[in-house]
C-alpha cells in the first residue's frame, strides 16, 4: 500500500489514478464525507449510484462505476458499498463488504493504478487497522495508494 497526502478528487482529475474508490451505503444519498464531494465534482459517479436500488442490502459489498472524461483525463470512479447506512453511532463499515468489493475491484482492475481515501474509517467508524489488512490482503493485483486528505486549495 502506497501512501499520499492529498485531495484523491483533485488527484484523479489531475490524471494520477486510473481508479477512485470510495465507501458508500446502500441508501443512495451521497451527502456526507468523500461522497459528498464526489457528487459535486464528479456527478456522474452519483448518477451511476441512483442506477442502483436504494436501500437493496444485497448491495452490501458489490459496486457501481462510472467512467469520468475531463478534457485529456480519463478516470474511473468506483463506488462500493460498504455500509449498509449512516444513522445512529458506532461501526457501521461492514468488513465483509469492504473485502468483497475490493475483491472485484482486484479482478476487475488488475494491473492499473488505484487511488482512495480511509474507506469505512471515517464517518462510518471502522477500524483502521482492520480495513487496512483486508485491502492489502484483496488488492493483490493493482497498484494501490491510500490518499491522506489535505486541502489542496484548489
Amino acid at each position: 500500500m502506497n501512501l499520499l497526502h492529498g485531495d484523491l478528487i483533485q488527484l484523479g482529475l489531475a490524471g494520477r489514478f486510473d481508479v477512485i474508490v470510495h465507501g458508500c451505503n446502500c441508501q443512495c444519498t451521497m451527502q456526507r464525507g468523500i461522497a459528498k464531494t464526489i457528487r459535486k465534482f464528479l456527478p456522474e459517479a452519483y448518477a451511476a449510484d441512483q442506477q442502483t436500488i436504494a436501500g437493496q442490502r444485497e448491495k452490501l459489498g458489490t459496486i457501481s462505476v462510472a467512467e469520468i472524461v475531463r478534457d485529456e483525463v480519463r478516470f474511473t470512479v468506483v463506488n462500493a458499498y460498504t455500509q449498509w447506512h449512516w444513522r445512529g453511532k458506532g461501526v457501521k463499515a461492514d468488513y465483509d463488504a469492504i473485502r468483497s468489493a475490493m475483491r472485484l475491484i482486484n479482478a476487475q482492475y488488475a494491473g492499473l493504478h488505484v487511488g482512495y481515501p480511509l474507506i469505512g474509517a471515517g464517518l462510518a467508524g471502522g477500524d483502521w487497522t482492520v480495513i487496512s489488512k483486508i485491502i492489502k490482503e484483496e488488492l493483490t493485483n493493482v497498484d494501490h495508494t491510500l490518499v491522506k486528505y489535505v486541502a489542496t486549495g484548489a
